[in-house]
């Protein structure tokens, strides 16, 4: 899988996860897939709403910011093709949390963000029998 992000969405990104430190943050990648390249196309930053006291190591939306950023995306002629967030203190690799609540579909960045900083970013992918995540190649353009 082939991922590309320009280096403004990659910017706007490292702000929004540096600007929610020490919690996670996140939101939905916009765009399309062809040929085996995703193309992100634009970002929506989603609200966490995990419990207070968990939000360091947690992220979670509302099914209604779901459906709110699926009617937006389609009014704009994209789609929703993956989901973004950070992990604090910690590898841009996926948890067994982010295992068990992914799509198997979707793409998913990760950003790592040390002491307030943000690290690394990789992209990754659910395989279709949810045992695992496989990585992928992101281009920033």
């Amino acid at each position: 899988m082939n991922v590309s992000l320009s280096c403004d969405l990659q910017r706007e990104i490292f702000d929004q996860m540096e600007a929610s430190y020490p919690n996670e943050g996140g939101g939905f990648l916009l765009g399309n897939a062809q040929d085996g390249i995703v193309s992100v196309q634009d970002i929506m930053q989603v609200e966490n709403t995990f419990a207070e006291e968990e939000q360091y190591h947690r992220y979670a939306m509302t099914p209604q910011d779901w459906m709110r950023l699926e009617d937006e995306a389609d009014e704009r002629g994209l789609s929703l093709i993956g989901y973004y967030h950070s992990h604090p203190d910690s590898l841009a690799i996926p948890s067994e949390y982010d295992r068990e609540h992914a799509l198997p579909n979707f793409v998913y960045v990760i950003t790592s963000v040390m002491m307030a900083k943000a690290t690394e970013m990789l992209v990754w992918r659910l395989r279709p029998d949810r045992s695992a995540f496989d990585g992928g190649t992101l281009s920033i353009t």
